[in-house]
């Protein structure tokens, strides 16, 4: 099973604890880097914790949570090697993996129930990346962390 590295911020911490219990009773190893409690944190710190282990190994993928998902995938995904995409629902998360080779998934605490929260993580768990077509523009993706402002469509 996948190692997952999650972190939330504090209008994400209730979610995160509630992930966490449904990964650990599904069998998945868990690594909590934080929040642990309800006092206003900032996300930014949160997402380069789970975005930096994933890079570096320590976890397969990573899970974020902040107040919409949005904060924490826009600072993810300042991390070279990182396609962190928000989902609101399962599709989106299975879309993710499939077609972007999504790595960290991000949820909105103050956007989502519990309960559909945990089926976009399964989702998300249970899809994997179908190539094809999309590694090309996977590829593309990952060219942009190297080009700047070079067009990755140009020769």
């Amino acid at each position: 099973m996948e190692r997952i590295a999650i972190g939330a911020d504090h209008a994400g911490y209730w979610l995160k604890e509630e992930i966490i219990r449904f990964l650990q009773a599904s069998g998945y190893p868990v690594e909590d880097m934080g929040t642990s409690g309800e006092e206003s944190v900032d996300y930014p710190d949160y997402a380069a914790r789970v975005a930096r282990a994933v890079t570096a190994g320590q976890a397969d993928l990573g899970i974020l949570i902040c107040g919409t998902g949005i904060g924490m995938s826009i600072a993810a995904n300042k991390v070279p090697g990182i396609r962190a995409a928000v989902a609101t629902d399962s599709y989106m998360a299975r879309m993710a993996r499939e077609h972007n080779d999504a790595n960290i998934l991000c949820l909105g605490g103050r956007v989502l129930g519990g309960g559909s929260a945990l089926e976009i993580v399964q989702a998300f768990l249970q899809s994997g990346f179908a190539g094809g077509r999309h590694a090309r523009r996977v590829g593309k993706i990952q060219a942009l962390e190297h080009a700047g402002t070079k067009d990755p469509s140009s020769p």
